[in-house]
């Protein structure tokens, strides 16, 4: 006679059904983000087909007759919500040393993680392990470039990090805003992105821009979260920054249709707009006033 119970066994793991009540959540586990309105479609979708894939779970360390989580938290919850007696497993052997990485691996493979969750748990197993990124692209299954520019964004300032889990930005957008310096300078272009609901490329476009005019505009002092002033890697020559200013100058004529001519000097300048008409002054006219 078979039995339902029953595990079954395999190198490393143990397929078997436990009691969710015996299932701990894992204090390490990468992802943060579980909105409320995913768990419902997820228990709904569970109590109408099952339980598809098992959770994954070890023995607790420190409890009999206990259970942590690997992976499968956003299932557990969901679970838990239908109040579910007993659920299907993988017991595998797996030690607090390598919790993290296999936490985060089942994730990954999965698609269960943000951005930021994702380049977090990288951060804490480079930490945690001595890992180079070279040996955690192997043991993952991916490219140092990729981890590297995940890692970048830990960089960002906090509305821009929470913009990324709630979905408000992309990472496209993200890598855009890190090329400009400091935390006063990308909040403020955050501002702008949210306001208009720009896309990947204007956001892009946009930020070439700043950085054009940041370029050209001396920096003022005592400003901590602006580029230094007189950071003598950040000096322009003088090819340069005329070529900064006929970017300034193409964008506003593309941007007015007509002829413009920037002239700046030690902060200060003249921008001088051409009108060949008293209609054409009139239309200038209304699109400078206009909100």
């Amino acid at each position: 006679m078979s039995n339902d119970h029953a595990p079954l066994d395999l190198p490393d793991q143990t397929f078997l059904r436990v009691s969710l009540e015996q299932i701990v959540t894992n204090p390490q586990q990468p992802r943060k983000q579980f909105p409320e309105k995913s768990l419902q479609e997820l228990a709904q979708s569970i109590k109408v087909q099952g339980v598809l894939q098992p959770l994954v779970v070890r023995k607790h360390p420190s409890l009999d007759n206990r259970y942590e989580l690997v992976a499968g938290e956003r299932r557990w919850r969901a679970l838990k919500q239908l109040e579910v007696s007993q659920v299907p497993v993988i017991l595998r052997k797996v030690g607090d040393d390598e919790m993290l990485e296999v936490a985060l691996l089942e994730n990954i493979q999965r698609e269960n993680l943000s951005v930021i969750e994702e380049a977090q748990s990288y951060k804490d197993l480079l930490q945690s392990h001595g890992y180079t990124q070279e040996e955690l692209a192997w043991r993952i299954g991916k490219d140092r470039s990729t981890i590297a520019n995940q890692m970048r964004l830990l960089q960002l300032p906090s509305p821009l990090k929470n913009d990324l889990e709630t979905g408000r930005i992309t990472a496209g957008h993200a890598r855009s805003i890190l090329a400009l310096p400091g935390t006063s300078v990308q909040l403020e272009m955050r501002e702008r992105l949210l306001l208009d609901s720009w896309s990947v490329r204007e956001t892009e476009r946009q930020v070439r821009l700043k950085l054009d005019f940041l370029a050209v505009s001396p920096q003022k002092k005592g400003d901590k979260n602006s580029a230094t002033a007189g950071d003598s890697e950040t000096q322009l020559s003088k090819a340069e920054k005329d070529a900064h200013i006929q970017n300034l100058e193409e964008e506003l004529q593309r941007r007015l249709r007509t002829r413009v001519e920037i002239k700046f000097r030690e902060g200060k300048g003249q921008i001088k707009i051409d009108y060949f008409s008293l209609e054409e002054f009139e239309r200038l006219y209304d699109l400078l006033t206009s909100s």
